[in-house]
């Protein structure tokens, strides 16, 4: 336990330097509050909480690194992400693949720069599109290995503007009518 403790804080060191946070591979269950204070000098710009158990990021997460324009939240164990991550002005890159979400957070197109949106390997069956049709400056989503049902297979085939990422769709027995 000490050990991570001390990987936590030599890390937070390092970011201070480099503005470049890396809690990848920690065993954190949660952004200990140490973090924040240690961090609380510096502009970080990027984020990588990858590889952990983490079930929520905290609202306060976009008081506190409000300038980041990379976020890392894969591998971990999250259904949903807090609304304050809109106020993420600078955030371009968010990375939620490999969690838990059944639905794609709605935040995500409300985060005004975010242009790439990682969520494969979820179990996300549900897409508000046409909200998603409006993310302001969405270019890229990657939402392969995802449970997709048929009908958003189809309505995400409508979005011109954005390059979407899905597994090619399994037709099922019943569909196949040459049968």
């Amino acid at each position: 336990m000490a050990n991570a403790v001390t990987r936590v804080v030599l890390r937070c060191e390092e970011a201070q330097e480099n503005e470049s946070l890396d809690l990848s591979e920690c065993q954190l269950m949660q952004i200990p509050d140490a973090v924040y204070h240690l961090m609380r000098h510096t502009e970080l710009k990027r984020c990588d909480l990858s590889g952990n158990v983490i079930t929520k990021i905290p609202a306060k997460f976009a008081v506190k690194f409000s300038l980041i324009t990379e976020l890392n939240l894969s591998h971990n164990q999250m259904s949903k992400l807090p609304e304050e991550l809109a106020e993420l002005q600078a955030l371009e890159r968010l990375d939620i693949s490999h969690n838990t979400f059944i639905a794609l957070p709605s935040v995500a197109w409300r985060i005004p720069q975010l242009k790439r949106l990682l969520a494969n390997n979820n179990f996300i069956i549900d897409i508000d599109v046409e909200r998603l049709r409006h993310a302001p400056a969405l270019e890229f989503i990657d939402l392969q290995a995802n449970p997709l049902p048929p009908r958003l297979h189809d309505l995400l085939r409508t979005l011109t503007r954005i390059t979407i990422e899905i597994t090619p769709r399994q037709i099922e027995d019943w569909e196949d009518l040459n049968v």
